[in-house]
């Protein structure tokens, strides 16, 4: 129980390059698609398929499609940063606005730079991983009156976590990329891939090495800050 929370505590998003001459394993592969077969779906539905892209000329392809910043993100992103590592460690949520360009952190300059930036490669986002997993959201498949399908958005959650775990317990390096999902990225990248118009790219899961050491400041809240008991209001255990 112990180690399983060790490697809780030590999962986090890799922003560093990672090694592109450096591959995943089949076998580490074998064994992180093997966690997200058994992820736990709202009704068993398993309402999701899982495309493995690490074909160099692929990658190289996907690489070229362009993504654009959008204006809600920045401003939305900018909502939830903190200033220094003191301003974060007292609002225990969020990150560092360290971690962006100058130019995404002045609320001032937010449309500007939303017009302005050029659309940019995918492969800057990328950033040399030699294997993707595409994680795709099968509509079709749903827990029964679930509005909306939560439960199954949920569902797909749970594989997310499924897979980092196993990832993080097998020394790979994870990043969720979410770029893939925007309407005009995604329609490339579905075409690229022969995925059915049906289907709906949920995440994408960036797999590898890191070719450098970083290091981030991770804060979570405290038990007390967020458990209730008995009651709404009655923090604690």
């Amino acid at each position: 129980m112990s180690e399983l929370l060790k490697i809780i505590q030590e999962r986090q998003s890799s922003r560093a390059p990672f090694d592109p001459n450096r591959p995943v394993s089949k076998e580490n592969l074998e064994k992180i698609l093997e966690a997200a077969r058994w992820t736990p779906t709202a009704h068993n539905m398993q309402n999701f398929e899982i495309v493995i892209i690490d074909d160099k000329v692929v990658l190289e392809k996907i690489g070229s499609i362009k993504s654009r910043i959008s204006e809600e993100f920045l401003r939305e992103n900018y909502e939830q940063l903190s200033f220094s590592k003191e301003e974060l460690l007292k609002k225990k949520t969020g990150i560092l606005g360290a971690m962006f360009p100058p130019d995404w952190v002045n609320p001032a300059k937010i449309a500007e730079v939303a017009q302005k930036t050029a659309p940019m490669p995918l492969t800057q986002s990328i950033r040399g991983s030699p294997t993707l997993l595409l994680v795709i959201y099968d509509s079709r498949k749903r827990a029964p009156a679930s509005g909306g399908d939560v439960l199954g958005f949920m569902s797909l959650g749970c594989v997310m976590e499924n897979m980092w775990l196993m990832a993080q317990s097998l020394g790979v390096s994870l990043q969720i990329l979410s770029s893939f999902a925007t309407a005009p990225v995604e329609t490339e990248i579905k075409r690229l891939l022969d995925v059915p118009k049906y289907m709906k790219i949920a995440y994408t899961c960036r797999l590898g090495y890191p070719a450098a050491t970083t290091k981030y400041l991770r804060i979570r809240r405290d038990i007390e800050d967020f458990a209730h008991h008995n009651r709404f209001g009655n923090k604690g255990l």
